[in-house]
């Protein structure tokens, strides 16, 4: 099952500046990659991954928009 970086930060109860100071990152760039993780560096996303306590191939990488499109699909 894929999950967007955002909800897998819902689901895990933090805060954009939470995780992104968990993280080492300012709040405003992993919002970016919330709503586009595809040129997320992979530092990163090991760190969110591990943070947020999901398999890196869990997480949808690409456009959060794209992802809401293919959803509403099905």
């Amino acid at each position: 099952m894929l999950i967007t970086l955002k909800a897998a930060r819902v689901n895990c109860g933090y805060t954009i500046n939470e995780a992104a100071k968990e993280v080492g990152v300012h709040m405003q760039t992993l919002s970016k990659f919330e709503k586009d993780s595809s040129k997320m560096p992979l530092s990163l996303l090991k760190r969110v991954a591990e943070l947020y306590h999901i398999s890196e191939d869990n997480i949808f990488f690409g456009n959060e928009n794209e992802f809401i499109r293919t959803l509403r699909k099905k």
